[in-house]
């Protein structure tokens, strides 16, 4: 069979499409190329173009005779989805119809998409389960919470399998020409201060959490890659027909602690322009969300394999290697 990835140029797109094609799978990216670039998936075919182009959809669809959607294609910026809230909905929640509307017309059985912690807000607990509450605090989370409701609605109606995976903070990189150029998440824009000479910002320093940063499920992005691989192995050979599941470590890692890695890693712990400097909290930021991994363990059969260190180690050596492109 072959699998359409949407926002497969993209950074968590094309390791997505790396490890499926390394799992033997038959892949077609669709990618409008605003943040991707047709670089990171050589010898697979590309269309360029937005899932909001429903004719573009469907004659992707039939021309290369998908049976199955990874749909990574997304808006993802916390902060911009608060200035641009209908910007999110068009791209995240429209763009999701008219996928879905080309991809019932062309009788495509198998759905992977892809979530986010975000829909879960502010969740006072531990260890955040697929069945708590889900009360997004910002618009990106609440677009991809409809996009949930959507696909099982969907699902519900048409009989489409589907795989819905919330992933948690995305870090690292599989390879050098496959590493996060954009400077919106956190390890990077560390980077990008250290590699100016300037101290990394930490933002809010008074979050109700041990050290007042805030705290994240940090997740290698191989790891995240190779769980739309199981999911979608799952999918197309029947083992699962409807399955919501979080992909993350299962730990909590505080921003600080993420950033004194970064330090360690990069040769610049012991330098004192170096030091961490607390700036303003971020609007929507909530203080605490770390996953429960039990659902994706028994359903998929799938657990992270890297740590910390590792992420940022993989990431250190793709931002400084001569593979990297300049981000634009």
């Amino acid at each position: 069979m072959t699998w359409l990835v949407t926002g497969g140029a993209g950074y968590i797109g094309a390791h997505v499409v790396a490890a499926m094609r390394e799992a033997g799978e038959q892949v077609v990216v669709l990618d409008d190329l605003s943040t991707g670039d047709a670089g990171r998936v050589p010898g697979v075919p590309l269309v360029v173009g937005s899932v909001l182009d429903g004719p573009l959809v469907g004659r992707t669809l039939q021309e290369h005779r998908v049976s199955g959607i990874v749909h990574v294609a997304a808006k993802k910026q916390v902060e911009e989805s608060i200035r641009r809230p209908l910007f999110y909905y068009r791209h995240n929640v429209e763009g999701l119809r008219v996928l879905l509307e080309e991809a019932v017309a062309a009788g495509v059985a198998d759905l992977v998409f892809s979530s986010s912690a975000a829909v879960y807000g502010t969740p006072d607990v531990d260890l955040v389960r697929e069945d708590t509450d889900c009360r997004p605090v910002n618009p990106y989370g609440t677009t991809k919470l409809a996009g949930e409701r959507m696909v099982a609605e969907v699902a519900a109606a048409t009989g489409l399998r589907h795989a819905t995976l919330r992933y948690f903070n995305v870090a690292g990189t599989a390879a050098p020409a496959l590493t996060d150029r954009g400077v919106s998440n956190l390890v990077p824009m560390v980077f990008q201060r250290i590699e100016q000479g300037l101290p990394p910002v930490l933002f809010g320093g008074d979050h109700p959490t041990p050290d007042g940063t805030c705290v994240r499920d940090f997740v290698h992005v191989a790891d995240v890659a190779s769980a739309h691989v199981a999911a979608a192995r799952a999918l197309a050979d029947g083992r699962v027909t409807a399955v919501t599941a979080n992909v993350g470590r299962g730990e909590g890692t505080s921003v600080r602690e993420v950033v004194e890695t970064i330090r360690s890693v990069t040769g610049t712990a012991d330098d004192a322009w170096s030091r961490p400097v607390v700036g303003p909290a971020r609007p929507g930021d909530p203080a605490r969300v770390v996953a429960s991994a039990d659902t994706i363990r028994a359903a998929l059969g799938w657990r992270s394999r890297y740590d910390l260190v590792e992420m940022v180690a993989s990431a250190w050596a793709g931002w400084t290697s001569r593979d990297r492109r300049p981000t634009g």
